[in-house]
């Protein structure tokens, strides 16, 4: 997965983005399991995904206080 940048996903729509944190979670949750068991060969994907769903999460809330 390449990184989420913030200019992106400002463009999309806040139903889209809710989708990808969703799915960067369901991604994020695999990797731990495959961390925990040593099969994770890139461990730095950890700590990218859980940026790049914050980043997502901070879209989507500015675009919540935005719309209010």
């Amino acid at each position: 997965m390449a990184k989420a940048k913030a200019r992106e996903l400002r463009d999309l729509a806040a139903d889209v983005i809710a989708t990808k944190v969703k799915e960067m979670e369901a991604n994020l949750f695999n990797m731990r399991f495959q961390a925990s068991m040593g099969k994770l060969e890139n461990t730095t994907l950890l700590q990218t995904t859980r940026r790049d769903i914050a980043r997502a999460k901070t879209v989507l809330h500015q675009k919540s206080v935005a719309g209010k």
